[in-house]
Formats: structure tokens, sequence, C-alpha cells
């Protein structure tokens, strides 16, 4: 096993923070950071902004020049081995005589996995890899849930009261959490590969589903995904808007009405007759979706819960009380002894405004 040292450590850790800064344009890539260092100095550094764009080694490659020779490149994900719609960035690095790569881990994606270490260490460049492999793998959740899993990592957002109720009995919810919250929201959404609603949220609340940010920054439009068995949605107006492309999941027995032209896809029921969220969320991955975000009512976020396919629970809880008969944040739990309690594991607590905003994992995800 390598023994890093602290210099290893904070190059690494400089490059993953390069690496998040194209949270919201890589998709479906993963993000990727890349220092190189030179006689302790750095004399480099990149990161991967978007798909079909350079990658993050050779960013930092044509920022070093002829200083990459004989340097230290520390990148967060193996360099790739592939022609895809770059070169192989494990070529480049070979090319510029870069002396060692320090990687943060493995690249599982089946036409890497080790063949750019490999590649490397045949041109006699010292590899050394595991360096804060927990916080790249964090990082890089949504693609290495798809690769690994074959379905996209899973948020589930939520705004409540101190009592845990989501709504009145009428279904009234704007605005539960404030505006510091609902911006911060934004951000969220900007990171999602999908924001998915069901056929319920948008009969009720007919929502728009899009990214609003108060800020230029750049991002890739999320894809909406409505799920609605039978179709009886289409004729709602703000998730068919042209504002972001929108995708409807239906099931296999319904029948799609005439001159019904938007992009859809069919997917079987379950035992219990609704959509198999298996299916749903492997037919997402298919189609290059790393996160989802699920921005719906207590019985579909229950039924992700359920199934054990909550991955993340963003929650926004605001200092109101609503009562008894508010609604509750998940329906259909089935919880009715202590010992069936889910256990949540809390990753990350901070305050939005007025509200205090939850970053929760179930333990089996976490």
């Amino acid at each position: 096993m390598t023994d890093f040292t602290a210099d290893d450590h904070r190059h690494m850790a400089q490059a993953l923070r390069l690496a998040e800064r194209g949270a919201w344009t890589t998709r479906p890539n993963p993000m990727v950071g890349c220092v190189l260092v030179a006689d302790g100095a750095v004399v480099g550094e990149g990161f991967h902004v978007q798909k079909r764009g350079p990658h993050a080694e050779v960013v930092a490659l044509q920022a070093a020049g002829a200083r990459a020779r004989g340097a230290t490149a520390y990148v967060t994900l193996e360099p790739c081995a592939h022609t895809g719609s770059t070169g192989p960035c494990a070529d480049a690095l070979i090319n510029a005589g870069v002396s060692r790569v320090v990687a943060a881990m493995r690249d599982p994606f089946p036409q890497v996995d080790g063949a750019g270490f490999d590649r490397l260490r045949a041109a006699g460049i010292v590899v050394d890899s595991g360096l804060m492999e927990t916080q790249a793998r964090t990082l890089n959740r949504g693609f290495l849930s798809r690769v690994e899993r074959r379905r996209p990592w899973l948020r589930v957002k939520l705004a409540c009261s101190l009592d845990g109720r989501t709504a009145m009995a009428n279904g009234d919810s704007k605005w539960i959490s404030g505006d510091a919250s609902r911006r911060d929201v934004m951000r969220w959404r900007a990171r999602a590969g999908a924001l998915l609603t069901g056929s319920g949220t948008v009969l009720a609340d007919d929502p728009q589903l899009t990214v609003r940010l108060d800020t230029d920054a750049p991002f890739a439009v999320p894809l909406r995904v409505v799920l609605d068995a039978g179709l009886a949605t289409i004729a709602r107006g703000n998730v068919r808007d042209g504002a972001a492309p929108t995708l409807y999941v239906h099931a296999h027995d319904t029948k799609v009405p005439h001159g019904f032209d938007a992009p859809r896809v069919s997917v079987p029921r379950d035992a219990a007759g609704q959509l198999d969220l298996y299916v749903v969320l492997a037919a997402l991955a298919d189609g290059g979706i790393n996160e989802v975000q699920v921005e719906a009512g207590a019985t579909l976020s229950g039924a992700f819960l359920r199934a054990g396919l909550v991955d993340e629970l963003l929650l926004y809880v605001a200092p109101v009380l609503l009562g008894e008969r508010g609604r509750p944040l998940f329906d259909g739990l089935g919880i009715d002894a202590m010992a069936q309690r889910l256990h949540l594991q809390t990753v990350d607590v901070r305050q939005t405004g007025h509200d205090l905003r939850l970053l929760m994992r179930p333990e089996a995800a976490a």
C-alpha cells in the first residue's frame, strides 16, 4: 500500500475541488479534476467541463506545456485508455512525459477499468491509486451508480414543517420553505440528470420542473420525467413547455392516445399494479442519467423508499407547525413497530434562510 505524503493529499484535494466545478455540466460523463506538479510547484491544472470537451488531464497538460515533463499528475479518476469523443488521456500523459500518476480511484467504466493504469505502467510511469478514494466516489456517486448498479443515484427532495407535514389536508403547500431554500433546490436540480415526479403531483400542482438559477453559471438542462401509468396528465401544460425535455413513463398495457408524440417509454407493472420502479430506473440509466431528483408527493416518495431505491434524502425543515391533519412525508411504508423503523445517516446539516437543510442517506445506501 502506498504511503501518500501530505503534499499528495493537498494536491489531490485541489483536484477534487476542481472536479466538482463540473457538477452542473459534465453529465453523463464523470466529474474529473487534474493537478500537475513539478519540483513542488503546480504547473498546470484543469477539470472536465462538458461531454465532448477536453478531459481534465488534457486541460492541465495544455496549461503546463513543456513543464509537464517529469511532473506528477494528480487525477480524481483513472485516465481513460479508449477513444470516445476525445482521445485517450493515458496517451496524452505518456506523450507529455509525466513521471508519476496519482489517481483517487479506478474507473469502473468497462472501456477503462484498469486499462488506463496498465497503459501508463507499460510506458514506465509510476502509478499510485486509492488516495482520497472515498471522497472521489462521493463526488461521482451518480456516475458510479449508473455504471456499477445500472441505475441512477436517486435523491428525494422534500420540504416539511417541524411536525413532519408537507402540506395541509387540502394539498396547499405554498410555501412551507422559504426563498433561500427554494433557491438552494435549484442548485440541486442543476446537478441532476433528471427531475422526476408522478401523475398525482402534475394533476394537483402542474409544476414546471425546470432549473431557475440566480446565477449566469452554465448548466446542462435536466430531463423532466413524469411517471404516469395511464397517461392521464398529457394535457397539463407546464411539464410540456419548451423549457426542458420531458419523458413520459407509462405502463405497457396503456393505450397511447392518437397524435401523442412526446418522448415516452413503457415499463411493466409490478405485483401491486404500479409501474415497476426498478425497470424505470434501469431505463433512465440506459439513457445516460446519473442522478435523479424526485420531487413528488408522499405516495411516490414512499414507494421509492419502500422499494429500497432511495439513496439520498434532501429535506428542508421549516420552523412552522401544520398540525395533525397535514399530509405526511411518506405514505405506504408499512411501519407498525419500533423495530421496523428506518435508520438514516445524517451526511450534512446547514441553515438555508430560516429553514434547516438535512442531507440524509438510508444506512444501506450510506
